[in-house]
């Protein structure tokens, strides 16, 4: 029988990456000496998902979706992805910017045989003061303004920068210039994908090459929407003892919980898996059959497709992302 699914954290250095993995999420990555990344439900190949608690403790997240295909997904979500795991959930601590980077669409994707294409959003879970971040142009722009921007180092001069907080969401549809600035946690949801097209790395030098990082500018050409928008920021009332809805994409549905009293949640009508992610307080999610798991903030809770119904226990304030696929 399926139940609630944590799984092993996956931690990852980066060049940019901090302390406040540990310091704020409080979660040891030693002996990395910092963590840029973690992952916490993954099926990316070298990189998948292994349960960690229950009687399906050690199973890797691909075995189970061979063994329980649509009850652990949903028929629904099975047919259109077979045994692929169709999500990737990190939580993201930059102590440094980011690379500017850009990530292909599902057609450019299978065209240069890399897999899938990547659209995702951002949550803030902390800032620091004065901390920013990009998504998209402050203009429109072509295609040969953006490689003059990128040959004379001047491709920061046309992004849009957006000051981030606590609470604020950012959809990302994969062609979207962005970078996470200096200064932000946050929790990312996003195509099952690891194709990055790195367009500039403010001159970084890797410490153990002594080399300055790949850069993509070519390939990233025909993946960039060069369209400038009205709003960049995603616009979702917040409120209490409600669920609120952030983000409705072909990938992705996600919402917002802000809670401080038990409520239950009736999964009948959804033909999908959910994640729960904990990105403020804490809470108890309780299933059928007794079985109850405790998430704080920076824990993941799979809810297989097969389990529909659960009663999520705050202990005081709590913020939890409920995604699933639409």
């Amino acid at each position: 029988m399926l139940y609630p699914l944590t799984f092993e954290t996956i931690y990852k250095d980066k060049i940019w990456g901090g302390q406040k993995i540990n310091t704020v999420l409080g979660k040891d990555f030693s002996p990395l000496p910092n963590c840029g990344e973690t992952w916490e439900v993954s099926d990316v190949e070298g990189n998948v998902s292994v349960v960690k608690e229950g009687s399906l403790q050690g199973k890797s997240l691909r075995e189970l979706l061979a063994q329980y295909k649509g009850a652990l997904v949903g028929e629904h979500v099975y047919e259109q992805y077979g045994d692929r795991f169709p999500l990737l959930i990190k939580f993201i601590d930059a102590n440094d910017d980011l690379s500017i980077q850009v990530h292909p669409d599902d057609e450019l994707a299978k065209q240069r045989g890399v897999g899938y294409g990547k659209t995702e959003m951002w949550y803030i879970m902390q800032a620091d003061e004065g901390a920013k971040l990009n998504s998209g142009f402050s203009r429109e722009v072509t295609k040969e303004e953006y490689f003059k921007a990128v040959a004379d180092n001047t491709i920061q001069d046309i992004l849009n920068i957006e000051p981030a907080a606590p609470g604020d969401v950012f959809f990302l549809p994969a062609g979207r210039v962005h970078y996470i600035g200096k200064g932000l946690l946050l929790a990312e949801i996003q195509q099952t994908s690891d194709t990055t097209y790195r367009i500039y790395d403010f001159d970084r030098v890797d410490a153990t090459t002594g080399q300055k990082r790949e850069l993509h500018t070519e390939l990233a050409v025909d993946a960039i929407d060069y369209h400038h928008y009205d709003q960049y920021k995603t616009q979702y009332e917040k409120k209490t003892n409600e669920s609120v809805n952030a983000v409705t994409s072909d990938y992705f549905v996600t919402n917002v919980l802000n809670f401080n009293q038990e409520v239950e949640h009736d999964y009948t009508h959804l033909d999908s898996f959910v994640v729960l992610i904990c990105v403020a307080g804490g809470l108890t999610v309780n299933a059928p059959g007794g079985y109850s798991v405790s998430m704080k903030m920076g824990e993941c809770t799979l809810i297989p497709a097969s389990v529909k119904n659960v009663t999520l226990v705050p202990d005081g304030d709590m913020t939890v992302l409920e995604t699933y696929v639409p």
